[in-house]
């Protein structure tokens, strides 16, 4: 079982709907593949709530596709972390993923 060690987190206004384990912008929505992630929900949150999101330490996060552990990654268009292609990286896997879906930790 994979565990988090938050290290810092905010609240955000969630303009759409938030989703755990899913990356969020700075806008309150759900980051897609060019945004800049602010961090992770720490639950889901429908629009309008004042969402919890963890923003530094080890956090789980969903994959997007296949990762190698210590590759640098961003959001995909879906929210989940894929290996950064271009841009600013958001983190560092600190696990594999072998395909979308799986849970890993991102170091930020």
């Amino acid at each position: 079982m994979k565990t988090e060690k938050i290290l810092m987190a905010t609240t955000i206004l969630a303009t759409g709907a938030l989703q755990r384990f899913r990356c969020a912008n700075f806008a309150g929505a759900t980051a897609g593949a060019t945004d800049a992630v602010l961090g992770v929900p720490n639950a889901d949150y429908g629009v309008g709530e004042q969402a919890g999101v963890s923003t530094h330490g080890e956090i789980l996060v969903e994959a997007g596709a296949d990762i190698a552990a210590g590759a640098r990654v961003q959001s995909d268009a879906d929210g989940r972390v894929v290996t950064l292609a271009a841009g600013k990286a958001w983190g560092e896997a600190r696990d594999a993923a072998t395909a979308a879906g799986e849970i890993i930790r991102v170091l930020r």
